[in-house]
């Protein structure tokens, strides 16, 4: 399989509300074409970040600075950012000086599984990228993907399924228990029952 069989999400597909696009992200592929080979996988947990007025969000209170510039720009494009020692990967959503973005929280392995388990040094299938910063080590997703355009090669999002036959949940976000209220907003969205999913939803 080469990166041309994978079909590109078109550039509209971004353009609509961030929580809804949170949650249309869930099933899409997400594929990296790297020097190694191409890597993809579905898309499973996905996190909204609504800023200004989102505590949780870089954006928060409109903070314009060179890491979260790219936050102000047109919906579809990658957010990369550097946490600890991960590289985490968001969409830019929302319409343009709207600074918004969805995190992508984890994947299913579909292509380049192999690659994926060389990248990140294990076996373990259900481990490989259950997690946001897991994900983008064994897609080769780095800092240098900063802005560029989900519709188009090196990075895609593509057509994956349609989970309309799945269940999707939806509950609090993770990592942000200092953030005052904005710590409880259901805007993290995952697919019911898949072993890929970072964190289960605690009853």
């Amino acid at each position: 399989m080469i990166l041309q069989n994978f079909k590109a999400t078109e550039n509209e597909f971004f353009k609509v509300p961030t929580l809804e696009l949170a949650r249309n992200l869930l099933g899409c592929l997400l594929v990296k074409d790297t020097d190694e080979g191409v890597a993809a996988g579905y898309i499973v947990e996905t996190e909204a970040y609504i800023g200004p007025g989102d505590r949780a969000a870089h954006s928060y209170g409109g903070r314009r600075t060179k890491r979260t510039e790219i936050m102000f720009h047109d919906a579809g494009l990658a957010y990369t950012y550097q946490m600890h020692t991960h590289c985490l990967v968001n969409v830019v959503s929302g319409k343009i000086d709207a600074p918004e973005a969805v995190l992508i929280r984890a994947i299913e392995p579909y292509h380049g599984i192999e690659l994926m388990k060389k990248r990140r040094k294990m076996e373990d299938l259900r481990n490989l990228t259950n997690g946001p910063g897991k994900l983008t080590k064994a897609l080769g997703i780095s800092m240098e993907d900063y802005g560029r355009s989900f519709a188009e090669p090196p990075l895609l999002i593509a057509d994956g399924f349609v989970p309309d036959d799945c269940v999707v949940e939806r509950g609090k976000r993770i990592g942000i228990e200092n953030t005052g209220e904005a710590r409880d907003y259901p805007w993290r969205f995952w697919i019911k029952g898949n072993p890929y999913v970072s964190r289960r939803l605690k009853r």
